[in-house]
């Protein structure tokens, strides 16, 4: 029998496969050219051929299985069969055109002075106060507000954002020399442990080739359209700080602390850098900032400093009179158990535990992020002033 492709079943059935996103870019199939066929090979049996953008793209049972439940939907299909092809190279270069729409080669997006994506660099002084797990909490507070958030592990050397988020052996998609970030709990992320070989794997950089790797992982990963890009930076104030206050000086800086003196103390030099790169700092988060526990004597629940108090104020206080503008202490992260399982089992605990007293503290600070809106009023330009 003749293989029919036109019939107002095949009429139906690409209406339907218009609502079909690619995992990774997240736009329809049919928008990215991905539909390479639509046929009826026998009455109620609709043949639907998908180009992959790589062989060995790692999300092909997802795009077959949405494929197939969009289109079984449809009235008078029977049966769906979906058949997998490979986008040949003038195609590839074609869909990244459209990705990029049009934008110069290495261009970073997130510096333009028109763009609407609020990129929040999370900072610390020294390392061991939990940067990384407040930015995958965060931004996974972020996803759960209904907001399209990306995540750029740039702690090169540090990289725990992959295992945090349980996509540790997980690789992007290259398209051409474009890559796809990798989707997980409904962000987008991406981080150079995601680029190694082997998770084993040593990374020793300095210098120029450190500033290459940062520059590949903004203007070559395709994000899309952003809400937010949550950006975990390694600790202190070394290149890979100086290196993205250059690349991003329209960003916006989040400190983070634990309640010590010695940690507050470096916690300030982290925000001080901010502001020497032209970097606006719009709070102080306290991490670890005291344990609740249960008293077996009244059944009460008692609260412990553990590592002192006040330090998360005074980074704030310290910060709002040497930069000369408010910088508010955001919120006290309590000591919980939950956060580090969530972390070593890849859940983070503001994608599931919501009402532990982490999770609770991480998703109010989240709303208050959320709440600013997408705009450019009140946003650094990037500018600064020059001499007469």
């Amino acid at each position: 029998m003749p293989v029919s492709t036109a019939s107002p079943l095949l009429d139906r059935v690409r209406d339907a496969l218009t609502r079909v996103n690619d995992p990774e870019i997240r736009r329809p199939i049919t928008e990215l050219g991905m539909v390479a066929a639509v046929e009826e090979t026998t009455p109620g049996l609709v043949r639907i051929e998908v180009l992959l953008t790589v062989s060995g793209c790692p999300m092909k049972d997802t795009l077959r299985r949405d494929v197939t439940a969009a289109v079984s939907t449809v009235a008078g299909v029977e049966t769906v069969q979906v058949d997998l092809g490979v986008m040949s190279d003038e195609q590839r270069a074609g869909l990244r055109e459209l990705l990029k729409g049009g934008q110069a080669e290495r261009e970073i997006p997130f510096a333009q002075p028109g763009s609407l994506t609020t990129v929040i660099a999370i900072a610390s002084g020294k390392g061991g106060v939990g940067k990384s797990s407040v930015t995958v909490n965060l931004a996974m507070a972020l996803v759960r507000l209904g907001r399209t958030v990306g995540i750029l592990d740039a702690d090169i050397y540090g990289h725990s954002v992959p295992a945090m988020l349980g996509v540790a052996d997980a690789r992007p998609t290259a398209v051409e020399d474009m890559i796809m970030p990798v989707p997980t709990n409904g962000l987008k992320a991406i981080s150079i442990g995601m680029m190694k070989p082997s998770r084993d794997q040593v990374v020793a950089w300095r210098g120029p080739i450190l500033d290459r790797a940062l520059t590949q992982m903004l203007a070559d990963v395709y994000w899309g359209d952003l809400d937010f890009l949550l950006l975990d930076l390694p600790p202190g104030t070394g290149d890979v700080a100086i290196s993205l206050g250059q690349k991003l000086p329209n960003a916006e800086v989040i400190v983070v602390t634990t309640p010590q003196q010695a940690a507050a103390e470096v916690a300030e030099r982290a925000g001080t850098m901010a502001s020497m790169m032209n970097q606006r700092v719009i709070g102080v988060i306290e991490n670890m900032a005291y344990l609740e526990i249960t008293c077996p004597d009244c059944g009460s629940i008692h609260r412990m400093d553990v590592f002192g108090s006040g330090g998360g104020q005074d980074v704030a206080t310290t910060l709002s009179t040497r930069l000369g503008y408010p910088v508010p202490l955001l919120g006290q992260v309590p000591l919980d158990p939950t956060l580090r399982v969530g972390g070593d089992d890849g859940v983070p605990v503001t994608a599931g535990d919501t009402d532990s007293a982490a999770g609770a503290a991480l998703t109010a600070i989240a709303e208050g992020l959320a709440a600013r809106g997408r705009g450019l009023v009140g946003r650094q330009l990037g500018l600064a002033p020059t001499g007469r």
